[in-house]
């Protein structure tokens, strides 16, 4: 189900992805417009594994305050043309959890993902706005040198998109609450990996899941 709004949305980012004639964007989060959908996104069983953040609109109202209050967070919503289709949290990873467990750099950024609608998910769809993602962080701030990802370790389909993006596992490790694969993206990697994505032709179409060579 597609939830729409007449409040218009403050776009950050956007480009077209002509092998699905449509176009990407990343808005900023806006707990009047968004609210319904993320609240249905999270309660919907295959996020809630992930995720679990399952509750009532007033709950999920109260943790998107709690996120646009964070200075280090950037919360987004993606959309496919005029369609939300997905929650991002973009992050400052110093100031995360995450900092302690690998050598964390002063302008590194993080990101946490979500499709919520069944209709975008797939490889082409992840392709389209997981590169989108990680071209807006890189271009939003020219000091971040890398993005970090800390997907569940047993995700074995997030992983395998995140290789073919060019992330490296550099490990695994221990949250309280997960096993996580740490994974790392570096500004020089993803422009060579990237030439043509980023010059706005189509590149290599992602397969399913598949984990990239190494």
């Amino acid at each position: 189900m597609t939830h729409r709004d007449t409040t218009p949305p403050t776009f950050v980012y956007a480009r077209p992805v002509h092998p699905l004639q449509t176009t990407l964007a990343l808005a900023r989060l806006a707990p009047t417009v968004h609210l319904g959908c993320f609240h249905a996104w999270m309660n919907t069983p295959r996020v809630a594994a992930f995720w679990e953040l399952t509750g009532t609109p007033e709950e999920h109202a109260a943790y998107l305050r709690r996120q646009l209050e964070m200075p280090a967070v950037e919360p987004l919503i993606g959309y496919f043309d005029a369609d939300p289709f997905g929650y991002f949290e973009a992050y400052w990873a110093q100031h995360d959890r995450i900092a302690p467990h690998y050598d964390v750099a002063e302008h590194d950024r993080g990101i946490h993902m979500l499709v919520g609608e069944e209709r975008y998910r797939g490889p082409a769809r992840v392709q389209a706005w997981l590169l989108g993602l990680a071209h807006y962080l890189f271009l939003s701030d020219p000091r971040t040198a890398r993005i970090v990802s800390e997907p569940r370790a047993d995700n074995a389909k997030m992983i395998g998109y995140l290789q073919q993006a060019g992330f490296e596992k550099v490990k695994e490790f221990d949250f309280p609450h997960k096993r996580a694969a740490l994974m790392l993206l570096s500004r020089r990697h993803f422009f060579e990996l990237h030439f043509d994505y980023v010059r706005g032709a189509s590149g290599r179409p992602f397969e399913s899941g598949a984990r990239a060579p190494g």
